[in-house]
This record gives structure tokens, sequence and C-alpha cells, in this order.
């Protein structure tokens, strides 16, 4: 017995010993990561060996400790980027976690893309960045506190003219809820942030484009530089981003009776090029996403982006309600939405409370609803549209 209650006593003391010295910041897990290091050492560990066993808390997906180690430092980055035909393809979508896609003006589509988990075991380049809108700071907004917005300017009427119809006014609205201030969160070259973040790339796509087509950004600086700016995973005041964050529900995914093969629709009639179709790969779980009828690619990897669930919600649209064409969503309260998955189609409703609050999905019985772990596209269409499947 005497034994005995040594040997306890020598265990206990070494896992407290053990516990101390971790929370402490001075060990390492069981794959040898130290969670205090660079962002290069802890990539230096990621390997195709490690197991993925950790949970995004975005989309569900998982990865490798090392790579949670990166992302437990920081906060998600939502980016605004554009879907102009003459900006195709596009940097960085591939990595992302979540897309949302809506008009912009002028039946041109543009992408509010949130970036965390999927951008932590490389540097991940975006482009092209463009200018904000209303509906695009609300679903950001839903991403827990002061999430790294990312954008080109924005629509606004500070030189008073009116031209602008204060319903879409963006960097108005970023001003009112506290993110467009010196050092703030919110990223904005108009503003207050340039080179290393952001840049101009006239040879992006090998051809000329237009000026407003080559923006591109690098996520690591944004990262370091909201890290000064204090902005980490917990802000200046020791307040973690996650405090108020509602996650979506998550499952694993599979291939059922494959019911839906090919989504598609048409965001304007007469705008052929930002048609979308998703055609369903049973093999991989998966929808492969076209764009104007052709293969959408990202250019860094060049392979075709794809989703692992394609959201569909319906919202009350206004289209081109200023002398710029600008558009306008409802983005609180709520509506009819599809989603796609597992081959499959759930008739749903989204809702949506508040700014801060996240859209939720919920089937017909009132049943939230579980995405498949990965990618997840939010396609957002105006009332009555029609989606065929």
């Amino acid at each position: 017995m005497i034994v005995a209650s040594f040997v306890g006593l020598y265990l206990l003391s070494t896992g407290a010993s053990l516990a101390i010295f971790s929370f402490l910041g001075g060990g390492k897990d069981e794959v040898g990561v130290d969670v205090n290091g660079s962002v290069e050492e802890v990539r230096s560990k990621i390997g195709e060996g490690l197991p993925k066993t950790q949970e995004c808390p975005i989309n569900g997906a998982l990865f490798s400790k090392p790579e949670e180690a990166i992302w437990q430092k920081r906060r998600p980055i939502a980016a605004v980027i554009e879907n102009h035909a003459d900006a195709r393809p596009q940097s960085g979508l591939s990595k992302a976690d979540v897309v949302y896609e809506a008009l912009a003006e002028g039946g041109i589509t543009r992408f509010l893309a949130i970036f965390y988990c999927g951008a932590a075991s490389e540097e991940v380049k975006i482009a092209p960045v463009r200018s904000a809108r209303v509906y695009f700071i609300d679903w950001a907004a839903g991403y827990g506190k002061n999430p790294i917005f990312m954008h080109v300017g924005g629509a606004n009427d500070f030189a008073g003219t009116g031209e602008t119809a204060k319903e879409v006014r963006a960097l108005e609205l970023l001003q009112s809820i506290g993110w467009r201030v010196p050092r703030g969160n919110d990223f904005d070259t108009t503003y207050d942030s340039g080179y290393p973040v952001f840049w101009r790339n006239y040879e992006r796509l090998g051809r000329n484009v237009a000026t407003e087509h080559t923006m591109m950004a690098s996520l690591d600086k944004a990262y370091a530089e909201a890290e000064k700016r204090g902005f980490a995973y917990k802000d200046k005041n020791g307040v973690a981003w996650d405090i108020n964050f509602r996650p979506w529900k998550f499952a694993d995914g599979k291939s059922k009776s494959q019911t839906v093969k090919e989504i598609s629709f048409s965001f304007w009639s007469d705008k052929p090029d930002y048609d979308v179709t998703w055609k369903y790969d049973p093999a991989n779980n998966e929808y492969l996403r076209f764009n104007g009828g052709k293969e959408h690619m990202d250019l860094e990897t060049k392979k075709q982006l794809v989703a692992k669930n394609v959201a569909v919600i319906f919202t009350q649209e206004k289209s081109s309600i200023d002398a710029h064409k600008h558009n306008w969503y409802r983005t609180i309260g709520k509506g009819e939405a599809l989603i796609f998955q597992n081959g499959e189609v759930i008739s749903a409703n989204w809702s949506k409370d508040s700014r801060e609050s996240m859209i939720t999905f919920t089937d017909k019985k009132g049943k939230e609803i579980s995405f498949v772990r990965g990618p997840i596209w939010v396609e957002v269409l105006s009332d009555g549209t029609k989606v065929n499947y």
C-alpha cells in the first residue's frame, strides 16, 4: 500500500508538471508541433502522412494538428473578390472555406470568400480584390467578433452627391459598426492598407486587363498586419474572435441516390457569362463549378473549383437602385432555400436574426441541416428565380 501510494503520488505530480509546462507554452504535441513556433516552423511539420482529425469550425473539414495550430492563432478573413468575366480565373478561391456569390451591379456577380482553415497550410494569394457591398458586410459579420474584412473601397456617398442610395453605402456602414477606424479590422486599400498586404499585378493573367481587375493580396501578410493591430485570435483586450460565434453543424458525406446530377441557374437572363452550373461528381461526392459555360478554375492551383455543399438562398433583391446600378439584398430575416449535398436536394429555409448572427439553415420540419464537411458555396438569388435540377 505504501509503494502504491508513492507511485500514485509520482504519477500525479508528473501529470501536473506536464500540464503546467504545457500551459506555460513550453510543450509540444505528439507530432512535435511547438504551438508557440512561427507559422513557417509549424508548417514545416505538415506532411501527407499526418492524420486529419481536427475539425474546422467554419466548414467542418478535417485538417492536421499543425494546421489547427496555425489557425488557432488567427481569426477569419472575409475578402471581396470580383467575378467579372475579364478577371477570371481568380486566385485563391479554392482555399476558401465558404464562398458567397451575389450580384454587385449590372448583372455581374461578386464573391465574399471566407478564409480560415484552408489557408493555414501555405501562403495564399487572392485576386482580384474589389469593392465592398453592404450585404457582404452583413454576411461577414456573422464570423465572430471583428473578422478581417478585405476590400478595395466600396459604395459610398462621402462626397455628398446623393448618387449612391443610402441603403447601399458600404463604407458608411463600416464606419457605423466600428470596423473602419485607423488600424481597425477593416483592411481597405483606399483607407489604411497597402503593400505588402495589397499590390497591383498587371501580369497575373498574362494579358492586358483594366486596372480594376489587378488588385492582389497576401493572406499571410494580412494576418501579420492583423496581429500588429491587435486582431489575432484574441484582440488587444484579450477577447477571442469566436466568443459568440455559432458554427454550423457538420457531418461526414456519403454519395447517396444521386437524384440531382446537375444544378443550373441565371442571375440575369441577358448575362450568360455569369450563368452558374454545378455538376455532381459521385466518385468524390462533390460539385464541380462552371461559370458562363466554362470550367471555373483557380489560377494558382490550375484546378476546377469544387464544393461539398451548394446552398441556394432566395431573398428580396433591388437591382440598379441608383446612378451606379448598385444592387441591394435583404440579409436579415427569413426565406426559402435549397441545399444540395450528397447528390440530393433538401428543401429548406434560411434565417438570420441580426447582422452579427450567422445565417442558419433548417429543413421544412425546423431541424437544423448539417453540412457535409468541406467547401460550402452560398448562392444568393432573387425571390422567384428558377433553379434547374
